[in-house]
């Protein structure tokens, strides 16, 4: 195992995998996003490598695309789980058809379960999204002398429920569609963000874009994009709206759009959507829509 610095650094990751001949590269997807992006990437030999393990966030299908073509990594799989699940629950394998291994997070690890339920814990059809629940040998015993929280995250049938939104085709691959709580209802439709980030991410001169629901007066919410530009390219917000007409619903089209340099982020990598739509909502003078 080669470890190249103490913080990720995606230029000292691109020197060792040149230095060291690596054959393997493990990471959360902004950091391939980042070295996609390095200003040098196109300097470095990575024939190398040939696979590695992507996960810790929803993957764009395209970023996946580029990682396999640009960076060599042919056998590179996708993983889904949590550290309260030991933390693998589901994986692609580097056999599975091409349109599997990039657009799910493959089938369920061996002795582990999975369902999708509904708000009411109804397990639901094939393709239809609701909350991935696991249960199995890797389901954590509890939070640490929290009983109340653990209770929260595991019923009484030792299922643990994830607060991840997702679907499960006929053949058993699953698909990460979002957050629950990072759902956004526009006008009484649901929007799930990773839907317009992955159209998003096929604008030419994006690298990077994170999508957040802020509050609106007359929708309840609107979409507001944080877009990360490829190094040298230039756009302005109409653009990209643009772009998206036509091509996606008119609901899911943001109505804002911030350019910016970086995203908040945990040291894992991690991308902070919370602090994101705190500091959209403080910018935009924006007010948080009032239930009954």
């Amino acid at each position: 195992m080669v470890l190249p610095s103490e913080g990720f650094e995606p230029l000292r990751a691109l020197q060792a995998i040149a230095a060291e001949r690596c054959t393997h590269l493990y990471g959360v997807p902004t950091m391939f996003i980042a070295i996609l992006g390095e200003d040098t990437f196109a300097e470095f030999d990575l024939k190398s490598l040939r696979g590695g393990i992507m996960a810790g966030a929803p993957c764009p299908v395209e970023v996946m695309r580029a990682v396999m073509r640009d960076m060599n990594m042919a056998e590179v799989t996708i993983a889904y789980g949590m550290t309260e699940t030991s933390p693998v629950s589901t994986q692609t394998s580097y056999d599975d058809p091409l349109e599997r291994r990039v657009s799910t997070v493959g089938r369920v690890h061996p002795h582990v379960e999975v369902k999708i339920v509904d708000t009411d814990g109804r397990i639901v059809p094939p393709g239809t999204p609701g909350e991935l629940c696991t249960r199995g040998y890797s389901v954590m015993l509890g939070y640490w002398d929290d009983q109340e929280r653990t209770a929260e995250a595991i019923d009484r049938a030792s299922w643990m429920h994830t607060g991840d939104l997702a679907t499960l085709d006929e053949d058993g691959y699953c698909n990460i569609v979002g957050r629950i709580k990072d759902m956004v209802i526009r006008g009484g439709e649901n929007v799930y963000p990773r839907e317009v980030e992955e159209f998003l991410f096929r604008h030419p001169k994006i690298e990077t874009v994170q999508v957040v629901g802020v509050p609106d007066q007359k929708y309840g919410e609107e979409l507001c994009a944080w877009v990360k530009l490829k190094p040298g390219a230039s756009a302005e917000a109409e653009e990209i709206q643009s772009f998206c007409k036509g091509q996606i619903a008119h609901y899911k089209i943001p109505r804002y759009i911030k350019f910016v340099d970086n995203f908040p982020m945990t040291v894992t990598g991690k991308v902070q959507k919370f602090l994101m739509r705190e500091e959209t909502v403080k910018e935009l003078g924006l007010s948080e829509q009032k239930t009954a």
